[in-house]
């Protein structure tokens, strides 16, 4: 039975332990058996979320089918021991997986796992991460990477997806479907998904008439939505609409919607649907155009 260790820093963060503990326990209850086991230099180890865990200290014998997964945390902290880091690498060399959840990053730097790989972590401690690890191909604003069995991702949240990823990796899409469904998950979001939603990365600004004319375009996304009828809206003329959207956002209202349909597209081709279908629920007149703004969108943008 494969095994899947935990390594606890203190001050780690709650969700980057139980986000994955589920996904692995689920995959237990549904038929991939896996042991879960939470070890620690200390055998209890403080949350930053003000709740003690209970691990062991002890290392035990690890096979490179076994996972061991670091959890992120908030520093100030204890750095994880030389010997710690030996295990780390030990497994690595054996034929094992390892996968760093936000912060994790940061202790698969230290024990030199890093070097020359791909890696990420959470959006705001990519440049720290790029910093103290030079060797490192830090790949910013992406949910996981993959890298020679090497795994990390932005952290929180995001530490569901990777479990996921491994789950799918060992058992297949259709077990990895089942243990989502099970723990009510929307969307297996794929690695190179950006770290913030459009939803979120376009609503950091204090401008109330830009924000409702936001809710309006989200709840009704699918549908055409002339400039005028947002104009109407907003009791504001279509030049004004324009002009506060793109000051406040950086898009227009027209860019904003595409961004959103294309983001529930992704979503929907990723759970099997097909193109043409996507395209069709998320308001698209055919695949045809769902696949040229697709590779309009994943296009680097001109130097």
């Amino acid at each position: 039975m494969p095994r899947v260790v935990f390594l606890l820093i203190p001050r780690v963060h709650l969700l980057d332990v139980a986000g994955p503990a589920q996904v692995f326990s689920t995959a237990d209850d549904l038929g991939h058996p896996y042991t879960l086991t939470y070890l620690a230099e200390d055998e209890e180890v403080a949350t930053v979320q003000g709740l003690t865990l209970q691990a062991q200290s002890a290392w035990p014998p690890l096979r490179p089918e076994d996972l061991i997964i670091v959890p992120g945390w908030r520093g100030p902290t204890r750095p994880a021991s030389s010997q710690t880091l030996r295990r780390l690498r030990e497994h690595h060399a054996s034929g094992g997986t390892i996968a760093g959840v936000c912060a994790g990053a940061d202790a698969l730097g230290r024990a030199g796992l890093l070097d020359g790989r791909r890696c990420t972590t959470h959006h705001t401690v990519q440049d720290e991460l790029a910093r103290l690890y030079p060797r490192a191909q830090v790949v910013k604003d992406t949910l996981y990477i993959e890298d020679e069995r090497i795994v990390t991702s932005a952290g929180v949240a995001s530490g569901i997806d990777v479990a996921l990823h491994l789950v799918t990796t060992r058992h297949g899409p259709y077990a990895a479907g089942q243990v989502a469904r099970s723990m009510l998950i929307h969307i297996h979001r794929d690695g190179k998904a950006e770290q913030i939603s459009p939803l979120f990365r376009r609503r950091s600004h204090a401008d109330e008439t830009v924000h409702r004319l936001q809710d309006l375009i989200e709840t009704r996304f699918t549908e055409r939505l002339p400039l005028s009828l947002l104009a109407e809206a907003t009791r504001c003329s279509e030049r004004t609409v324009t002009r506060l959207f793109r000051r406040a956002t950086g898009l227009t209202p027209l860019a904003y919607q595409t961004a959103l349909r294309l983001e529930r597209a992704e979503h929907l081709l990723g759970t099997g649907a097909t193109a043409e279908a996507a395209a069709r629920e998320v308001g698209f007149e055919d695949a045809r155009t769902l696949r040229r703004l697709r590779a309009r969108s994943a296009a680097p943008p001109d130097r």
